[in-house]
C-alpha cells in the first residue's frame, strides 16, 4: 500500500472530510474506514470520527461496544476533550473517536444547547488533534443535527453514491443542503468528490447511473469506481477494513486507488489556492 504515499504533503492543520449521504446502505461507512486505512498505511496520521449512532465505523475497525465508554456523544456535550475521546486501532497511525450508545439521543439534547451546530468543529480544532493529517467524519444517514455538525466541522465533503435508480434524486437534495450550510455556517466547505459505489459491470443500470452522474456533476465524480465485491461485504463482520481482510481483492484495490486520487485532488486544490 506504499503506492498511496504523498511525500510532498506539507505539514499543517488536518484536512477534515465529512463522508455524507442521507441515504443508508450506500457504502458510506465502508468508504470511511477503508479510505482512512489506505491513507494511514501510506504514512499519514488519520483519525476517524464515528458520528453515526449505529456505530458501524467503530465496529468495522475492531472497536467493541465495551470499549466505547466515551466518544462522540461525550465530545459533543463537552463532557470530555478530544484527547480523552480518541482510541487507537490495530492499524498504525489510525485512531478513532467511537460512537457510544448514548449518541442516539444526541439529536434531541443538542437542540437546546448553545453553539449546537459548532460543537464538533470546536472539538476537532483543539491542539490535541494537531498531529493528524486527515480527519474523516462518518456521518449518519440523515440530514439532522449530527450531520450538520459534521458539515460545519469539515473542509470538504465526500459523497458515496450507490449505482442504483434513485441515487441521483437524493444526491440533488444533499447538494442543496451542502450549499445552504456553506452559505450560512461554513463558507470554506466544498464538495471534495462523489464516489460511485457498488458498481456492477454486469448491470446496465450501473453504467447508466455512472453516465448520468458524470454528465451532471462532471469532474466532481471520482474516476475511481468501487465495485460490488463480496470481500467488501464480508470484511466488517471480521472487524477489519477490506484492505486488510483481503488486500488483493478488487474492492481493496479500488479503495487504494481512491486514496491516491483523493491525495491528487487535495494537492491540486492546494496549488490553486497559492
Amino acid at each position: 500500500m506504499s503506492d498511496v504515499s504523498d511525500p510532498s504533503r506539507a505539514e499543517g492543520p488536518a484536512r477534515i472530510i465529512a463522508v455524507v449521504n442521507q441515504k443508508g446502505g450506500v457504502g458510506k461507512t465502508t468508504t470511511t474506514i477503508n479510505l482512512a486505512t489506505a491513507l494511514a498505511a501510506a504514512g499519514h496520521r488519520v483519525l476517524i470520527v464515528d458520528l453515526d449512532p449505529q456505530g458501524n465505523a467503530s465496529t468495522g475497525i475492531g472497536i467493541a461496544p465495551s470499549q466505547r465508554s466515551a466518544g462522540t456523544y461525550a465530545l459533543l456535550l463537552e463532557e470530555i476533550g478530544p484527547e480523552a475521546a480518541v482510541l487507537p486501532t490495530f492499524v498504525p497511525d489510525l485512531g478513532i473517536i467511537p460512537a457510544e450508545v448514548d449518541l442516539a439521543g444526541a439529536e434531541i439534547e443538542l437542540v437546546t444547547l448553545d453553539r449546537r451546530e459548532f460543537r464538533l468543529r470546536e472539538a476537532l480544532h483543539a491542539p490535541a488533534l494537531a498531529g493528524y493529517s486527515h480527519i474523516l467524519i462518518d456521518c449518519p444517514p440523515s440530514l439532522g443535527l449530527l450531520t450538520l455538525n459534521g458539515l460545519v466541522a469539515a473542509d470538504a465533503v465526500l459523497v458515496p453514491l450507490q449505482c442504483e435508480f434513485f441515487a441521483l434524486e437524493g444526491l440533488s437534495q444533499l447538494m442543496r443542503t451542502i450549499e445552504r450550510v456553506r452559505q450560512a455556517l461554513n463558507p470554506r466547505l466544498r464538495v471534495q468528490g462523489i464516489v460511485l459505489t457498488m458498481y456492477d459491470r454486469r448491470n446496465n443500470l450501473s453504467d447508466l447511473v455512472a453516465a448520468d452522474a458524470r454528465g451532471f456533476f462532471g469532474t466532481q465524480v471520482y474516476e475511481t469506481v468501487i465495485p460490488r465485491n463480496i470481500r467488501v461485504s464480508e470484511a466488517p463482520s471480521h472487524g477489519k477494513p477490506v484492505i486488510l481482510y483481503d488486500h488483493k481483492s478488487p474492492g481493496a484495490q479500488a479503495y487504494i486507488r481512491l486514496a491516491q486520487e483523493l491525495l491528487r485532488r487535495e494537492r491540486a486544490f492546494s496549488e490553486t489556492r497559492r
